[in-house]
């Protein structure tokens, strides 16, 4: 049955030709007697425009209408059952076309019902029962072409909202890509920098020492080799990420870092070269895991812009602390001590840090802070971070 509904809707000729069919056919056995010309024009009239009462509801609806005056003027049948006709018609316009074609319809259907009853010689009480049934039944069409009408509208409107809904996802779904992306980027950028400046500064390192100092050579060496494995580690697990939509059992899931590694990130750095004094105060481990990759991200970009910039005989500081409701950041050295240095250190900073600067304070924007970076008054550089906490320790 839902089959055949379909089928129908698909081809609205067929249904409407049945429309047509018990609207005439009956008209044709209850009034055979009547053969003249004015029957059959007005039977045509009244029962053939059916067929078309969708594509053309307007041209079939008038065509129909001229039927009702063929049959009040040459036929001079007062009802029949074709007239059914125009209440079809005055249904389709309200439920197809609109209130005011049906509006005019309808004032056209009223002038007829006038001459009909003009021509009526007798007002008797049957006819004005004829009357008050045509009436009744075109005003049961009416309410009738309302109600669908407005159910086809609402359809309508439910599948405009549904459209712009899946637009709506499918942007969001876009948005997300984008933002994973960029973080992803983002990563890999805090892991390649920082793993290069430390196997450069260690193989500077190695070169001079290669001969004076074996050991520290040597030492110098394990650490590349051991920087260089880590790096590989954090870039085959990011970019399994990208790839992720193939095998899940085959991806890294090593973890993410955040606080608690900053003790190896500072030990890692001690044996570069750079001494780097570490302080915490409050509970740390119970930070958001964004805001625990932020703070490690941020001191990890810190100390690797300081490797590269801050020269020889440069230490640096890391304090972190929670408060109730923020986690500040500092990172601080000594390196560039002069005016001429500093300047020239932020010259450095902008060019060579345009995804580190410009990446950190991306990272505390999203997490919902601010991040501030530049000289310091007595010399040296600071970056200075504050990641705001809600109320039950979730990002603000």
């Amino acid at each position: 049955m839902r089959r055949l509904s379909l089928w129908m809707r698909a081809h609205p000729v067929f249904g409407d030709s049945l429309i047509a069919g018990c609207v005439g056919l009956p008209d044709l056995v209850l009034v055979a007697g009547k053969t003249g010309a004015g029957y059959l024009l007005a039977w045509l009239l009244l029962a053939g425009p059916l067929v078309f009462r969708r594509k053309r509801p307007t041209l079939a609806a008038y065509l129909v209408l001229a039927g009702g005056l063929v049959q009040l003027v040459a036929d001079r049948v007062p009802v029949r059952p074709a007239d059914l006709a125009l209440g079809v018609m005055l249904y389709t316009l309200v439920a197809d076309v609109g209130r005011r074609q049906a509006m005019l319809y309808a004032a056209s259907l009223a002038g007829g019902a006038v001459l009909w009853s003009l021509s009526m010689i007798r007002a008797d009480a049957e006819n004005a029962v004829v009357l008050f049934a045509g009436i009744v039944t075109l005003a049961l069409c009416w309410a009738l072409g309302e109600f669908v009408g407005a159910r086809r509208a609402y359809h309508v409107e439910v599948e405009r909202r549904l459209r712009l809904l899946e637009l709506e996802r499918d942007n969001q779904a876009r948005i997300a890509v984008a933002e994973e992306r960029a973080r992803i980027a983002r990563e890999l950028h805090d892991v390649v920098a920082h793993a290069v400046s430390v196997i450069v500064v260690q193989a500077d390192g190695a070169g001079y020492a290669l001969r004076s100092s074996p050991d520290m050579a040597a030492r110098a060496l394990q650490t590349i080799s051991e920087t260089g494995r880590q790096a590989l580690v954090e870039l085959r697990r990011l970019l399994g990420v990208l790839r992720s939509s193939g095998d899940p059992d085959g991806a890294d899931r090593a973890p993410q870092p955040d606080v608690g590694g900053l003790s190896e990130l500072a030990g890692t750095v001690r044996a570069i070269g750079l001494p780097v004094r570490l302080s915490t105060s409050g509970d740390l481990d119970g930070l958001p895991t964004g805001i625990s990759l932020g703070v490690y991200r941020i001191v990890q970009e810190s100390l690797t812009n300081t490797l590269k910039h801050a020269g020889p005989g440069a230490a640096a500081e890391v304090r972190v602390t929670r408060l109730d409701d923020r986690v500040e950041v500092e990172v601080e050295d000594n390196g560039s001590g002069s005016l001429a240095g500093l300047q020239h250190r932020s010259e450095l900073a902008t060019l060579s840090s345009g995804n580190g600067l410009i990446g950190m304070r991306e990272r505390a924007s999203v997490l919902g802070g601010t991040l501030e970076a530049g000289p310091k008054i007595g010399g040296g550089w600071r970056v200075r971070a504050v990641l705001p906490l809600g109320a039950s320790g979730e990002v603000a």
